[in-house]
């Protein structure tokens, strides 16, 4: 054997002898290996089958917002040819003025109180004015004054224009004369003014009723101090009585610009009070304002009605009931078809067969079931009964007819 043989065959000798002797795999760490790739086989699968999950319930909700709202449309109902509409209406008394004095003093007594029905002329209240005695007296003595001097100026001048004559005085003197004369008589009458002046403020101690009716206030009460004239303000007159004339009483009504021209005067107006329920009176419209008042767009007007039974009482509300001729077609729709939005009320249409169209309309009435359209639709309109709330001009939309709830006529 040669010597690369023989250290061949040693040193194969010696790997054999120094390499590490293996080991099998234990049991359990096999099972463990296993049961962690099952479970990470798992979750895999189940994150899987939750992003799908997602995904299909983000895809069906996508799905149900880009889809056609269904709706249900019908053609509107023409409205009938007269409207009968209702609005309410501020009752006030025919003649209503409140009583000051014309003359300051203390009241020294009163007649009627609140509620009590008096006659024109009916005495009132009597007030107490020495100042205004003390100055009448004065005047009366100033007038009796005036008068003397303007009769002895009369006399001084009635001489001198006879002694002129035969040249006995001068022609100076006696115009000075006739002036003073002149001047005395224009005295008497200013006295005389004075005079009438305080007899016309002393003859207002007596407060006299002005008109027929009914004392609605009474202010005063006796020795209380009485400032003339009328006013607010410390220091200034403050009403005695209060008066109503309340045998006829009118009623004031806001009417819509759209009717202005359909009621006309003398038109019979028939008139409901809470207070007198089931009950209807009549009135009568004898006037209106002939001015549409540019903050509402109505036109005021006026009804009056008969009250010699005394049951209404001015200041309370009524129920007008108006008849008009339609002014132009009106429709019916349910109240629920009313869409109100930030730029006024709107009315849903289906057009092109499947489109929304938003309409801007005007209602003349509402009995909270339906609504009478007075401008904003014609007879063939096809309204959206009851429209979401997301309804937005253009929107393609899925009609239903009414009854029908499988009948689409949308595309």
């Amino acid at each position: 054997m040669s010597n690369e043989s023989r250290a061949n065959s040693q040193q194969g000798g010696h790997d054999h002898e120094t390499a590490p002797e293996q080991k099998p795999i234990a049991p359990g760490m096999a099972l463990g290996a296993v049961a962690v790739l099952v479970l990470v086989a798992v979750l895999l699968a189940g994150f899987g089958v939750i992003k799908r999950k997602n995904a299909g319930t983000v895809l069906a909700e996508r799905t149900t917002e880009l889809a056609p709202p269904t709706v249900i449309a019908a053609q509107a109902k023409l409205g009938a040819p007269v409207d009968s509409f209702v609005l309410p209406g501020n009752v006030a008394a025919y003649t209503d003025a409140p009583i000051y004095a014309r003359t300051s003093g203390y009241l020294t007594k009163w007649y009627f109180d609140m509620g009590a029905r008096v006659q024109k002329g009916a005495l009132l209240a009597e007030i107490a004015t020495p100042e205004v005695d003390q100055q009448l007296a004065q005047a009366e003595a100033d007038l009796n004054t005036a008068k003397a001097t303007a009769n002895n100026a009369r006399i001084q001048a009635d001489r001198y224009m006879g002694l002129v004559q035969s040249n006995a005085v001068s022609h100076q003197d006696t115009d000075t004369f006739v002036s003073q004369a002149a001047a005395t008589e224009a005295a008497v009458k200013s006295a005389e003014a004075n005079v009438q002046r305080l007899r016309e403020l002393k003859s207002f101690e007596k407060v006299y009723a002005p008109f027929d009716g009914v004392v609605t206030a009474r202010n005063i009460d006796t020795g209380q101090l009485i400032n003339a004239g009328a006013g607010a303000g410390s220091g200034a007159a403050s009403e005695l009585f209060h008066m109503q004339a309340i045998q006829t009483l009118r009623v004031y009504a806001n009417l819509p610009q759209i009717y202005s021209q359909n009621v006309k005067r003398g038109a019979k107006i028939d008139l409901n009070f809470a207070e007198h329920s089931g009950k209807t009176y009549q009135g009568t419209l004898v006037r209106t304002s002939d001015a549409i008042d540019p903050a509402s767009r109505t036109l005021l007007v006026e009804i009056d009605v008969d009250n010699r039974a005394g049951e209404l009482l001015p200041g309370s509300l009524a129920q007008v009931h108006f008849k008009t001729p339609a002014a132009s077609p009106t429709f019916l729709v349910p109240a629920a078809a009313l869409i109100f939005r930030r730029e006024g009320m709107r009315v849903g249409l289906v057009v092109n067969g499947n489109v929304a169209h938003l309409v801007p309309v005007t209602i003349s009435e509402d009995d909270g079931a339906t609504v009478q359209i007075v401008t904003g639709l014609s007879a063939a309109d096809q309204v959206i009964q009851d429209p979401p709330d997301s309804l937005i001009e253009g929107e393609k939309v899925s009609v239903v007819s009414p009854g029908k709830p499988g009948d689409t006529g949308g595309k």
